[in-house]
């Protein structure tokens, strides 16, 4: 049992992979994934995270915060685009994983992958519905039958989790909110479900629109924005700098370095780079289509690398731009930039990034819910989840249509009754996890399979992996202890899955399985014929045909 939990996939079979009728279409070029990761980037960080951070853990440090998480993110994405041009297959971290870490690990990240997609989808819904709500009046003034604002039931989540108190906020923990359910967060999630049914050329085309509408106006942010702080406010709100300090890391909820708000959690620079770091998920989901790639070797490394420098510069100019317009302790959390300018007196530059906000969170949500089922359809295709369902591929638009229905009621379901604060943190873990993953991955590929085919090379190695590491881990233990709790959790729901289903359907136990039946065993204990046998193997042909 131990040698098949721990089989790894042969790169020969996933490359196969790609030569069958059930394959993506490959119609991506490198502006197209660079606008991917873009996409999925700038948006959330910008739009949402920045208040959440600079409120209520780091203050105008939140400037050194993406820094940290940016270099972290380097790391990793040296790892993700050797892979990446390795086995340019969907699947991303989960495909990596079962090819160098066996199948276990394949599933426990795989697992991970769609609490990160599907959470981080619910995130940014909630914060496209703030947005939305900041823009509804202006059809209130042209329209008068448009009401100023959505019913109270139907604003947001039922409930709230507080850090500290503030606005909305009367005391710490749980707070109710007074609505049901959260209508606009629901609603666009549907919308983008049915574009992305419809194709991948169609929601690529689509994306590549709203990342040149969100950089110009997260562009004029920086412009406007810097010149009001040059002029208007000088450097006054940047002090202090940093008012809970640069640390910040914490061990299982007891905090380590730094202070501690009143609920436990971690507060300072290194927490709020834990925060942040979600924002920085985009680059990864470049790789999960690699599969739909025209020239994955040289375009998705391209795409990985040029997203992550564009977007952290971007990140660390807005960051700047937005604590010296408002002092940390006054930022809004719901919507931070667009009551930046609300505060500056400049009411068309208020609705005008928050038509902006809207089109860069719709472009993260098209990216991340286009991700979540690739995810699924390579977990599909292994057998470790029914392929009938997840990797069901629909003969025109030629998308994995069952498991993107699936997967925009799911986000639908959390972004409508789950709070921003509790989603936030849950998918900086999952993400973190993944690149711990991936980082270690490279390592054991450079030594299992040293003269693999690798158009591009992590630098470095084993530097820049063990760095990358170390760094996400920090990171990760920067997060408040209940963050822990969920991904535990989560991990043994999904353990429970894998052993009740996935080992006894798995792709890869049946050929080994068959192996074992027509050739026998090695003398290493390896089925004859295996692409990964020692050579004391007896040599002679496989059938790899499972009868």
């Amino acid at each position: 049992m131990a040698n098949q939990l721990f089989r790894t996939k042969p790169l020969s079979m996933l490359l196969d992979e790609m030569k069958g009728e059930n394959r993506l279409r490959r119609i991506l070029g490198p502006v197209q994934l660079t606008a991917l990761g873009v996409g999925a980037i700038i948006g959330t960080g910008i739009f949402i995270l920045t208040g959440v951070a600079a409120h209520d853990r780091t203050g105008p440090a939140l400037m050194l915060s993406f820094v940290l998480a940016g270099l972290a993110c380097v790391f990793a994405a040296l790892c993700y685009a050797e892979f990446a041009s390795m086995v340019p297959v969907a699947g991303s971290a989960y495909t990596y994983a079962y090819a160098t870490l066996g199948e276990l690990f394949a599933w426990i990240i795989g697992w991970d992958l769609i609490l990160e997609y599907a959470v981080g989808s619910a995130t940014v819904a909630h914060g496209w519905s703030a947005h939305f709500q900041e823009f509804i009046p202006i059809f209130h003034e042209g329209i008068s039958w448009i009401p100023a604002q959505l019913p109270e039931h139907f604003r947001t989540a039922p409930i709230n989790y507080c850090v500290s108190v503030g606005a909305k906020c009367p005391h710490t923990g749980f707070v109710a909110t007074g609505s049901y359910f959260d209508l606009s967060a629901v609603l666009i999630t549907f919308i983008l479900t049915v574009v992305l049914v419809k194709g991948i050329k169609e929601s690529a085309s689509f994306n590549a629109v709203m990342v040149g509408v969100k950089l110009v106006i997260v562009l004029m942010v920086i412009g406007i924005g810097g010149y009001l702080v040059l002029t208007v406010y000088g450097t006054s709100n940047w002090h202090p700098f940093a008012p809970f300090g640069y640390t910040g890391v914490s061990f299982f909820g007891h905090t380590i370095f730094g202070q501690t708000a009143k609920g436990g959690e971690p507060l300072g620079m290194f927490a709020g780079a834990a925060i942040i770091f979600f924002a920085y998920i985009g680059f990864d989901s470049v790789s999960v289509h690699s599969e739909e790639a025209r020239a994955p070797a040289r375009d998705v490394p391209i795409g990985i690398i040029a997203s992550l420098i564009i977007c952290t510069i971007l990140y660390i100019l807005v960051a700047g731009v937005l604590t010296g317009m408002v002092p940390s302790k006054d930022i809004n959390i719901d919507a931070p930039v667009v009551d930046a300018f609300k505060r500056a007196g400049m009411v068309w530059m208020q609705y005008l990034v928050a038509a902006g906000a809207m089109t860069g969170i719709t472009s993260v949500l098209l990216v991340m819910m286009l991700s979540q089922p690739r995810v699924m359809l390579a977990l599909g295709r292994d057998g470790l989840v029914p392929n009938s369902f997840f990797g069901d591929i629909h003969p025109k638009f030629r998308t994995p249509w069952k498991s993107t229905i699936l997967t925009g009621l799911f986000v639908a379901a959390m972004a409508g009754f789950i709070p921003l604060s509790i989603l936030a943190e849950m998918t900086s873990i999952g993400t973190l996890f993944a690149f711990v993953i991936v980082c270690g991955a490279v390592l054991v590929m450079r030594r299992t399979n040293p003269n693999a085919n690798r158009p591009f090379r992590a630098p470095f190695v084993p530097l820049v992996p063990i760095l990358g590491i170390l760094t996400c881990l920090l990171l990760m233990f920067s997060l408040p202890a209940e963050n822990w709790y969920r991904l535990i959790i989560w991990l043994l729901v999904g353990l429970v899955i894998y052993f009740a289903y996935g080992r006894r359907h798995s792709v890869m136990a049946k050929h080994t399985a068959h192996e074992i039946a027509t050739h026998g065993i090695s003398p290493a204990g390896q089925a004859v014929g295996d692409p990964d046998a020692p050579p004391s193997s007896p040599a002679g042909d496989v059938d790899s045909r499972i009868k």
